[in-house]
């Protein structure tokens, strides 16, 4: 990441920064803005996914999370879900 401030990249649609990254893990930084969807896909590994600002619904095996400010959510590699914004938001995905 070329910003010193996570607060630097935009919520404009959909965004993917991958902001840390090492041989067993990696962390992206995730803009959505408010009525946006991240399309349903599958993460390679046991995941945490933490929400910075905004509020979002997390899709995952028929059922809704919805999260907000400061709360997180892990989930097992190879499930398919998929992510929508009530309001632009930012949230790392740790895995």
């Amino acid at each position: 990441m070329n910003k010193n401030s996570i607060t630097d990249i935009p919520i404009k649609g959909l965004n993917v920064t991958k902001i840390f990254t090492t041989d067993s893990t990696e962390t992206l930084l995730i803009s959505l803005e408010k009525g946006e969807t991240f399309p349903t896909h599958t993460s390679p590994k046991t995941t945490l996914l933490v929400v910075l600002e905004g509020k979002i619904d997390f899709h995952i095996e028929n059922k809704i999370v919805t999260l907000a400010k400061h709360q997180c959510y892990s989930f097992e590699k190879n499930i398919e879900h998929y992510v929508t914004a009530h309001k632009n938001s930012r949230f790392l995905i740790i895995r």
